[in-house]
C-alpha cells in the first residue's frame, strides 16, 4: 500500500493522478466509443487508479485544493495532448486559457496549507 503521510508526496501523487486523467481522457477519445478493447481497458484503469491515488491524498491535502489541482491538470493535459496529437485547434484564445489553468494549479499550489 502507498503511504502518503507527508505534503511533499501528496503533491507528487496528485501530480500522477492528474498525468492518469490525461491517460483516461485520451484512450477514452481512442475507445471510439469503448468498441476497442485496448483503449477501452488502459481507460477504465487509468480512470479508476487516478481516483484511488486522488484519494489517498486527501489524508493530508485540503479536498478543495487537491481537487482542483487534479483536475486542472487533467483539463489543461489533455487540452494538451488534444492540440499536439489529434490536431484539434490552438487558437491564441484557446492556448491563453490553458495557461491560466496551469497559473491556477501553481497558485493553488503555493498558497500552502493555512
Amino acid at each position: 500500500m502507498l503511504n502518503v503521510s507527508t505534503v511533499n508526496t501528496a503533491w507528487v501523487v496528485v501530480l500522477a493522478s492528474g498525468v492518469l486523467e490525461v491517460v483516461f481522457s485520451v484512450t477514452l477519445k481512442m475507445s471510439d466509443g469503448f468498441s476497442k478493447l485496448w483503449p477501452t481497458l488502459v481507460s477504465v484503469s487509468s480512470a479508476v487508479l487516478s481516483v484511488w491515488l486522488m484519494s489517498l491524498t486527501l489524508k493530508v491535502l485540503p479536498i478543495g485544493t487537491a481537487y482542483a489541482v487534479w483536475a486542472g491538470i487533467g483539463a489543461a493535459g489533455t487540452a494538451a495532448v488534444g492540440i499536439v496529437f489529434f490536431h484539434e485547434p490552438a487558437s491564441w484564445a484557446r492556448l491563453v486559457c490553458m495557461g491560466l489553468v496551469v497559473v491556477g494549479i501553481v497558485g493553488l499550489q503555493l498558497q500552502g496549507l493555512d
